[in-house]
């Protein structure tokens, strides 16, 4: 007879199951309750795509099992105001992702980055598209967050419906993390979806511009490309654009501290990203690329991409990503970011728009708009 056997009297597994069983019953009922009583949360429109693809994923019977369907309606058939989605390659197998706000030159407005979360989960339950690659349409990729939203959307990539002044008008930091969280956890789908995704930079990639291309697993650039993070002069990155996991401590730091930014020659010297290329040759040496890595199958690379993405969690990318984000809200409240919205305020009353607080902003630095031998500088309504 085992040890195993002598201890346990007949029965005793029965007896165990069945408090095992009522347990699990009590818990299911207490968050049941738990869940009918809560209030809707005000995550408003990402709450609501994330739940329409769920249902439209739907699901079959077959002996009993549940068994999810593939999306009705693929990202390549549907019909997206701020996206065009194709597919290029070796029989259709790499999607293509192009930012369409060329008039704004891709600043990220809200609608934008609804329409970009939806489009990834799309393309994640596509079985034959096996890399994405993510550009942007016109003279740019994306100059940053949309400075200028239209109605009823929060500035800056802030989502609206939360609670982010009181009746006094004074600014409430959590109602901001909040609403700037909802715009991170875009980003960090993108970065861990399981689908390895290639950024393809020209023109300007700042700002938000710049969060959302370093979360591709791999970035090519023009060797013209202008890349950095401006915004770091009235506030933080919301994600750090994680340049701590990408470059080294000394670049890092002289481009955070500065909100400078580097070509994409230097970019690709400093590690920021793979490849830099001229730009006549860009769009086809990245679908090339693309199409280089597609080689395996889209559920290898995912396996591939996990096990890669892994040690980076390990190292603490989500709790530093998280922590940015609140910085980000904190530090609306620093000495520099009180002139930089009172410098906002007066010039939006002067009439003279946007463009005067960004002179202001850059003309210590002598770049971006307050530069002499700058390439064409972004729209006014855009972050950079």
């Amino acid at each position: 007879m085992s040890v195993t056997a002598s201890r346990n009297p007949p029965g005793t597994r029965v007896v165990v199951e069945r408090v095992l069983s009522d347990f699990v019953r009590e818990q299911h009922n207490l968050v049941t309750d738990l869940d009918y009583r809560l209030p809707e949360s005000p995550r408003l429109n990402q709450d609501r795509q994330i739940s329409e693809l769920s249902m439209e994923s739907g699901r079959d019977r077959e002996g009993g099992v549940e068994r999810g369907r593939q999306m009705a309606t693929t990202a390549y058939e549907k019909d997206y105001e701020f996206l065009l989605v194709d597919r290029v390659g070796t029989e259709g197998r790499v999607a293509r992702v192009t930012l369409n706000r060329p008039e704004k030159m891709n600043a990220l407005s809200q609608g934008l980055l609804f329409e970009l979360n939806d489009a990834l989960h799309r393309l994640e339950a596509h079985y034959d598209t096996r890399v994405i690659i993510l550009r942007g349409a016109g003279r740019t990729f994306s100059a940053g967050y949309d400075l200028t939203p239209v109605r009823d959307e929060g500035a800056d990539a802030i989502i609206a419906g939360y609670k982010m002044v009181d009746e006094q008008n004074r600014r409430l930091v959590m109602g901001i993390r909040t609403g700037m969280q909802q715009v991170t956890d875009i980003l960090m789908y993108f970065w861990n979806m399981a689908k390895v995704t290639i950024a393809q930079i020209h023109g300007y990639a700042l700002a938000g511009g710049c969060e959302l291309a370093m979360m591709a697993d791999l970035v090519v650039a023009a060797e013209d490309a202008q890349l950095g993070h401006p915004g770091n002069r009235f506030g933080t990155s919301r994600t750090g654009v994680i340049w701590p996991l990408v470059m080294g401590m000394r670049a890092t730091k002289e481009l955070y501290y500065t909100g400078s930014s580097v070509s994409g020659s230097r970019a690709e010297e400093v590690g920021m990203i793979n490849h830099a290329w001229p730009a006549s040759e860009l769009e086809n040496r990245t679908v090339e690329f693309a199409d280089y890595v597609a080689n395996l199958t889209s559920d290898h690379l995912a396996a591939l991409k996990q096990n890669m993405n892994r040690f980076y969690e390990n190292m603490g990318i989500y709790s530093s990503v998280r922590s940015s984000t609140e910085y980000d809200a904190m530090s609306s409240f620093s000495g520099q970011a009180y002139a930089w919205q009172d410098k906002v305020a007066e010039s939006m009353a002067s009439g003279e728009g946007l463009k005067a607080a960004l002179e202001w902003r850059d003309g210590p630095y002598r770049d971006y708009r307050a530069g002499a031998e700058r390439p064409t500088s972004p729209p006014s309504g855009a972050d950079a």
